[in-house]
């Protein structure tokens, strides 16, 4: 086992022994799967909206997840209202902006909140990264269109690293995550996570979870991805054959049975310069 593998490994057992409290405000296709999914892994789930208590519940959680995935006018501002809470009082914040450039009021609803809260890590396909640093990808309703791959992936989210100065994580085929200078292409997962709704949403959620427990985000979102792929595919491989219902209960059984060992022949982590090259 690699350095990073064993700093991976630790992470999910600071995780279990910790339990956050992670905060979502997310949309509401995915809140019961998103607080299940976060049991399974071993963390605290707590799902609040209402502007008067979100200031609150941030404060106290060990991270925001921010989900725009049905949103409004009115959840955007509280959604703010919970973001500055978590900034002032050192709480990670972590942005799923869902369908960005499917829509103006989507992409400015994301870039809103980027501008008026510290956002320590940002997920979305291509399609939505590419949008919030103003380029053009196809995208239908909150899905990648067509042109999504995982060809041109890593140079979109080291430029939307460095141009929104947060990390960045792209999920596809591969994952890649990048603080802008570090770049690791995480390898795992089974195609079927592509027929479950929510499984982009808890993976947010997740990522919230180890960086709750983990400063360095970029680590936390590394090992999130990481075992988040590794549970897919031990659940793909129990049910060869099978659809996306079957694979969805294996799928939340194998985040409940993840080991510090889980990675090893079902996710692997490769590390790379952002410029090109390995680093290690």
């Amino acid at each position: 086992m690699s350095l990073l593998e064993q700093k991976l490994s630790g992470l999910l057992t600071k995780v279990r022994n910790e339990k956050p409290l992670v905060h979502n405000m997310t949309n509401v296709v995915v809140t019961n799967f998103t607080a299940n999914g976060l049991y399974a892994l071993g963390a605290s789930p707590v799902m609040a909206y209402a502007p008067e208590e979100v200031a609150d519940m941030a404060k106290i959680a060990g991270a925001l997840v921010l989900n725009i995935g049905t949103l409004s006018r009115e959840q955007v501002d509280a959604m703010i209202i919970a973001g500055r809470s978590a900034n002032a009082h050192g709480v990670p914040v972590l942005l799923d902006p869902v369908g960005a450039g499917a829509t103006p009021f989507r992409t400015e609803s994301s870039l809103r909140i980027m501008q008026e809260v510290n956002v320590a890590l940002v997920r979305g396909n291509a399609a939505e990264i590419a949008h919030l640093i103003g380029e053009s990808r196809s995208i239908r309703g909150v899905d990648a269109g067509d042109d999504e791959s995982s060809s041109g992936h890593t140079e979109l989210a080291v430029r939307a690293s460095r141009k929104l100065d947060t990390v960045v994580a792209i999920t596809g085929a591969e994952d890649v995550i990048t603080d802008g200078d570090t770049l690791r292409v995480v390898r795992g997962g089974d195609a079927r996570l592509t027929k479950i709704t929510g499984a982009g949403c808890l993976l947010t959620s997740v990522l919230g979870a180890f960086a709750a427990v983990e400063p360095d985000v970029l680590l936390a979102g590394t090992a999130g991805l990481a075992f988040y792929g590794a549970a897919a595919s031990r659940a793909g491989a129990r049910t060869t054959g099978l659809g996306p219902g079957s694979f969805q209960t294996a799928f939340l059984d194998e985040l409940d049975r993840l080991a510090p060992d889980s990675l090893t022949g079902h996710a692997t982590v490769q590390d790379y310069a952002a410029t090109g090259g390995i680093t290690s």
